[in-house]
Formats: C-alpha cells, structure tokens, sequence
C-alpha cells in the first residue's frame, strides 16, 4: 500500500508540474525579446546567465514536455498535426504552444489520469473486468480533456469576435468616413479594443507594414478565426478595393447589415429560451412545488383514516 501511496503522490506532483510548465510557457519570454531588453537597458550578459535567469518551469519541464511531444510526433500522422495546428490557430494561442507540446500534453494527462485510475481501483476491491474499462477510460479522458478544452477556448474566441464586431465595424465606419484610410481605422480599433477582434485587427495591419498585400492579410485574419461574418466583411472590402467602390459606402452597408444580424440573434436566442427552461421546470421546479401544495394534504388524508390507513 505504501508504495502505491508513493506512486500517487509522484504522479500528483508530476500533475502540477505539467501545470506550471504550461503556465509558464503560455507567460514566457523568448531569448532574443529578454536579450533585447537587456540591450535596451545598456547590460551585457552572456547566453548562460539568461538562461538561467529564467524560471525553473521555462527551463526544465518545458523542454522535458517537448522531449516527449516529439517523440510521440514520430508516430502521429502529418493530418493530425496539421491539424492540431489549425485548432490552435483558431484559439489564438499558436504563437504561444506549438503543435508538439500540445500533443505533449495530451500524453502527459492520459499518463496521468490513466496511472492514478489505476492505482485508485487496484487498491480497491473491484472486479477486474470494471477494472480494465475503469482504466482504460481514465486514459482515453486524460487523453482527450486537452483537445475539450482547446475546443471550449475556440468557441469562446468565435463567439466574442462576432459579439464585438459590429460595434468594431461602426468604429471602422466612423473612421473611414472622417477621412481616415482603411488600414489606418483598423490600427484605431485594434488600439481601442483589447480583445480576440482587436488583436485579429492589429495583426493585419502589421502584416501589411510589413509588405503583405491588402487582401491577403485579410483573408489571413478572416481565416484565423472562421466566423462567418468576418468572411462576409472581408470578401466585401477586398471587392471594394479591386473595383474602386467607395470604402466608406460598403462599411456602412456592412455595419448596418451585421447590426440587424445580431439583434435576429439575439430575438433567435429569445425565442429558444422557454425551450430550454422546460428541463428544469419538469425536473427541478415542478416536483417541488407538487411536493409543497400536495404534501400537507396528503398527511391530512392519511391521518384522517379515509383509506384505511397507509
């Protein structure tokens, strides 16, 4: 038993571990943006000393995690990496967590969940059939709870950009019929707004200093994130600017029409409601509300005798 107690209390050390690592690879900085700093601040130091100037997580787990993931890259086929790229595109955290150390962390929770479901159910008495399905899922789980949750982040990421893009596209509107140019009103929204839409704007706009062409670094925007509406916004601008129709009459239209788009679903949404409130009311409410109006009278009957007792 004590050995078991050992291995579990490892493995919940290692949990947190993977914890941290992920933490702190989602916060770090690289090396070149810690050596520009130092360079900005007028101090020489050598590649060791920033090395290990950075935390314990950054330097040990972190490339333990992506040991692992690229190992287990060796048997993953190129679909699904590819795969797993673009679902990370599409939660906005590809430039934080490559495809090889998401995979890391679905081993690292399958291992994880499946060695403590083990250790949990042989030390009881289960029968060994329930064991080996009781194992089994905690390693399909741990393997899977990774891909729920960038799944989860997706969702959330998509449904805050088509939230906010109508205040953003009365913004550009604004903008553009005061004079501004086009790449101009959406650096001005990507300054007002810190959000997923702000930052999806601020990113085209460096794209296009940098030389990217108009059009493709909007297709490139309306690609990370796959919304509808963002596809619809950017093929109308890109017609607008190869036919020379006036930019400041097709943000109107476009403001107008994803305005009248949310309020249909927000009244979508309205209507849904007493659908979904049927649940609980036949589940939740209306047992207890029989249970406070009958309950009295139900006592009173039986003390009365009427039937007989019961």
């Amino acid at each position: 038993m004590v050995p078991l107690v050992i291995i579990g209390a490892l493995l919940v050390v290692f949990a947190l571990l993977l914890v941290v690592a992920a933490r702190a690879r989602s916060s770090a900085q690289s090396v070149e943006e810690r050596l520009d700093e130092l360079a900005a601040m007028g101090e020489v130091v050598t590649l060791e000393e920033l090395e290990l100037s950075q935390p314990f997580a950054q330097r040990v787990l972190v490339p333990m995690l992506e040991a692992l993931g690229r190992i287990a890259q060796r048997f993953t086929p190129r679909s699904t990496i590819e795969a797993t790229r673009r679902k990370l595109e599409l939660a906005g955290i590809a430039h934080k967590v490559k495809p090889v150390q998401f995979l890391a962390f679905r081993i690292g929770g399958a291992l994880i969940l499946g060695t403590m479901s083990m250790l949990i159910i042989f030390a009881s008495s289960v029968p060994t059939g329930r064991r080996l399905l009781i194992v089994g899922t905690g390693f399909v789980l741990g393997y899977l709870l990774p891909s729920i949750w960038l799944g989860s982040r997706i969702q959330r990421r998509q449904e805050e950009v088509l939230k906010t893009l109508p205040d953003a596209l009365d913004l550009l509107t604004i903008c553009v019929e005061a004079g501004l140019g086009f790449d101009a009103a959406m650096q001005k929204v990507a300054e007002k707004w810190d959000n997923e839409l702000g930052r999806a704007f601020g990113r085209a706009v460096q794209e296009m200093q940098l030389g990217k062409l108009r059009r493709e670094a909007l297709r490139d925007m309306a690609n990370s994130v796959d919304v509808p509406d963002m596809s619809t916004f950017v093929a109308a601008i890109i017609q607008a600017d190869q036919l020379g129709v006036s930019m400041a009459k097709v943000m109107r239209i476009q403001s107008d029409t994803m305005r009248l788009k949310r309020r249909q679903r927000a009244e979508e949404k309205a209507r849904q409601a007493p659908v979904k409130m049927m649940l609980p009311l036949v589940f939740f409410i209306f047992p207890t509300v029989l249970i406070v109006l009958l309950g009295p009278a139900i006592i009173k009957i039986r003390d009365s005798g009427v039937f007989g007792g019961f």
